[in-house]
This record gives C-alpha cells, structure tokens and sequence, in this order.
C-alpha cells in the first residue's frame, strides 16, 4: 500500500502554517477543501462552517463517516489594558506557561493583522527580580505585548483591535531529516491530512468504497461541539481521527496508529474497536491501544447529541499534546492504512 508521505507532509506544513483557532477557521477549511476538490470528491460547506466531502458508494442507502477537526488552540482579546497591551480569554484547554513568550498574530474584525508576543506582566527579571520566577501563569498575569507604538487604551483602539479580536500562536512548524514534525497544532491537523491521504488513495486507487463514505471536517471540536450537528443522515458508523496522546501511563507512541477505546466521555463502540484492531493485525499496521482520561473527541460530541451510529476513535500519536507537540510521519502513514482498510472492510 503506497502512500505518499511526503506530498501528504508538505500539504500538513501548509496547513499547520494557516491560522484556524476556534471560531476563525475559514481559511483552513478552503485550503482543505480546495485538497479534496483537486481529487475530484464534491464538498460541501454546513451551516456552522464545517466541510463534507463525500465519495459515493456502491450502496448510498447508508453511509460511514470519518472525521477530523482543522480548528485549533488560540485565544481572543478580552481587555485593552490601560499599558497598551491586550488580556486574553483562552479558546480551548491549555495551560498557560505553554504559551508563554510564543509570538501571536491579532486579527482585527476587518482582517488586518498585528504581531505580538505572549508574556507575563513581570517578565523581566532585572525589574521583578523573583516575582518573575513566582509569578502564576494565567491570564491575569500575562497579556500580549503588541509590535506596534501604543501605550495605552486609546493608542490599540486606533489600530483597530477591539475586544473580540481573535489571537493565533505561531505554529513553528519544522519537518526533521528523521522523519519528525516539530509544531503547534498537530491536534487535529495530523488527522486532517490523514483523512486526505485516505480519500487520495481511494480516488488514485479507482476504489468505490461499498457504502458511501464522507469526510466531516469540523470547526468546534476544541470547545465540544464540532461534530454535535450536520454529520449525514445515513451515517450508520463514525471513525473519529483526531490525536493520540502519548506519556506516563500509556501506550500510545509517535510512529503507530491509536485505537483508543476509552476517553472522559466513556468507552467506543466495542464491536467497532475489535473489528479495527483485527484489521490492524491482519494487515500488518502497527496499532496501540490506549485511553485517555482527560480526552474528548468529535465521537463524543455526536454522541453526546444523540446520533444513532456505532463510534470509533483512531489517530496518529501526538506528543506533548496541547503544548509544544511532535508527530512522526510513521504515525500518519499507519493511521492513513488502518483508515483505508476500514473502508475497504465492508
């Protein structure tokens, strides 16, 4: 089974590189787009902004669906400060110092856009002395220094930032000779592009899948919505691809494709999770299994609203999740294999 990685990777750099925090997720979703266009599977764009990509089936009478999310950590603007810099209001979850001194772009309502730099309000320890190792981290105590000549309230408002203004951290995406990639945002991204290699294997490939199959690219998952609305109707089973955590505890790594059967939303479908370990094992995909407690998914989303379809979760192990993460190209390829089996098991 050919896949290839390296497309699939610069195509991962590029959309690592387009800013989509919760909420602001527009440019990512056409770039995504435009990929499953330029394999020829017709798309569509719901009401809340999320995108479906379909390739009809052999039997259109029911459908599976695969989905990923492209929104992302980032903040917004809560308070002009009286200093000229900006207070924050986090969308997502992610502690504090794992932001700290990361470089922001600010969008304001009319698109322009301003640099800055995340900080603590006593960063200098030559001013603070040990109140700048004591501080706590948190958004009372850190703002955003902005890249422009303003020192006060009415000095940002002239620039156009408002409360509201939506904040992005920069990725600082890096692809390593060893195969690793270095960046903000893994989660979901990673998933994202493995759900376009597994749509490209399909079109290259001249498969018809046997049911109709889509590919639910949500904007919300970060804040617990993403996929709660809009998933097709004939849906009779969903595989969300999103992130595995690797750490202390676990058994998820960076170079192998996770089927988590447990997160805090309660346990996946059984009869989904062996069928897709058996097809691991039957096809030689190095596979983990693993559980997340502090973990919730577009599966759990649509569960949560109620849909009537057997729920999945797999994905590439993410490191140092929701802070400074790293992937492997293995992990994408494995996930990309076990996704294509899938389909083709029916």
């Amino acid at each position: 089974m050919y896949i290839p990685i390296e497309d699939l990777t610069k195509n991962l750099v590029d959309l690592l590189n387009i800013p989509s925090p919760t909420g602001n997720s527009k440019t990512a979703v056409e770039y995504v787009e435009k990929l499953f266009r330029d394999l020829d599977i017709r798309t569509r764009i719901t009401t809340k902004g999320a995108l479906i990509a379909t390739i009809p089936g052999k039997d259109d009478s029911k459908s599976i669906t695969l989905s990923a999310h492209v929104d992302t950590l980032g903040a917004m603007v809560k308070e002009i400060k009286g200093n000229g810099r900006l207070k924050i209001t986090q969308l997502g979850g992610y502690v504090m110092n794992t932001v700290e001194g990361e470089h922001v772009v600010i969008e304001t309502n009319d698109g322009t856009k301003y640099t800055g730099t995340m900080m603590i309000t006593k960063a200098s320890s030559h001013v603070h002395g040990e109140e700048t190792k004591s501080t706590e981290r948190n958004t009372n105590n850190m703002e955003i220094r902005i890249d422009e000549n303003v020192n006060s309230t009415e000095g940002v408002e002239k620039l156009g930032i408002q409360v509201g203004d939506f904040i992005s951290f920069d990725p600082r995406v890096k692809v390593t000779d060893s195969g690793y990639i270095k960046s903000r945002h893994l989660d979901d991204k990673a998933g994202v592009i493995s759900v376009i290699g597994i749509a490209r294997y399909l079109v290259e490939n001249k498969i018809t899948p046997a049911y109709t199959t889509n590919f639910f690219i949500s904007t919300y998952e970060e804040v617990g919505h993403g996929a709660s609305a809009s998933i097709p109707q004939n849906t009779f089973e969903f595989i969300a691809v999103d992130m595995a955590a690797p750490g202390e505890g676990q058994t998820s790594d960076e170079f192998s494709v996770t089927i988590c059967a447990k997160d805090s939303s309660g346990p996946y479908d059984l009869d989904v999770k062996r069928r897709l370990v058996n097809l691991c094992k039957e096809n030689n995909i190095n596979y983990k299994i693993d559980i997340y407690p502090y973990y919730g998914s577009d599966g759990s989303a649509a569960l949560r609203s109620g849909y009537d379809f057997k729920v999945g979760l797999i994905g590439p192990g993410v490191d140092a999740s929701h802070s400074f993460e790293r992937t492997h190209k293995d992990a994408i390829v494995e996930t990309i294999k076990l996704g294509i089996t899938y389909i083709n098991s029916f």
